[in-house]
């Protein structure tokens, strides 16, 4: 009965694993986690989230996302504009024309991009049959001339505008910045080296106490020269003869 049981608990601690490998693949990775959230915009099934990565190129941040986990689909690698498809939703990072060095991480879900976005601007980063996929329901077409959170003022969004996120949106998608400071405590040392902190990594604040060995006292100590407690031994000269054997 014992053996069963056991064999019962392990068949489930193994379909449980098995589970949450699969429930994590396709998943799209926690941008929210990373960057702080700068802009919202839309409602229901169809909205779309705009995130900073300060002092983080297009091709970087495509790294790093890619790095988390696999786009089904990823567009060809450009410092201004670029593409990453998870499923139901849509990544487009693109280069801040006001702050060149930060990119914006606008994350759209399925829906918006298809009710929003212009299909003749998106064949220049997806694959036709994504596009048309997409756009089935539409005649193989968007109606939208959406070309970007960047290009808002120039092709806006056919529904709704971009807006600051309230305290109700940080709560759905928590900007959290993580800042990835510690603390090294070293043996032998009176105060922390911090990471970051503007020293070194090793650095130490107080120096490091010196040990001496004097081998002039007798103390009894490890390293005390041993005492010459011994006699000279004496030698004597003397004469004698040596016979051969006749």
């Amino acid at each position: 009965m014992k053996k069963r049981l056991a064999h019962g608990l392990k068949l489930m601690l193994v379909l449980s694993l098995v589970m949450s490998l699969l429930s994590a693949c396709g998943a799209a990775p926690s941008v929210q986690d990373t960057y702080p959230l700068e802009s919202v915009n839309g409602s229901g099934n169809s909205t779309s989230y705009v995130y900073r990565a300060s002092d983080r190129t297009v091709p970087e941040v495509a790294q790093e996302l890619s790095d988390q986990r696999q786009p089904d689909q990823i567009s060809a690698e450009n410092t201004e504009r670029m593409f990453l498809v998870y499923q139901d939703e849509y990544y487009h990072l693109q280069q801040d024309p006001n702050k060149p060095e930060d990119t914006l991480v606008e994350v759209d879900s399925k829906e918006y991009v298809r009710q929003n976005y212009d299909s003749s601007f998106l064949q220049g980063y997806l694959t036709a049959t994504l596009i048309g996929n997409l756009f089935d329901s539409f005649g193989g077409r968007g109606y939208g001339n959406y070309r970007g959170y960047t290009n808002k003022d120039n092709y806006k969004p056919s529904a709704g505008s971009y807006r600051a996120p309230t305290s109700n949106d940080k709560k759905l998608a928590p900007p959290i910045t993580v800042d990835r400071k510690g603390t090294i405590t070293r043996r032998g040392s009176d105060k922390d080296s911090s990471v970051g902190s503007g020293g070194g990594l090793f650095n130490r604040n107080k120096d490091q106490s010196k040990g001496t060995i004097d081998r002039n006292k007798s103390s009894g100590g490890l390293f005390d020269s041993p005492k010459k407690s011994y006699k000279k031994p004496k030698t004597r000269v003397g004469g004698g003869r040596i016979k051969r054997r006749r």
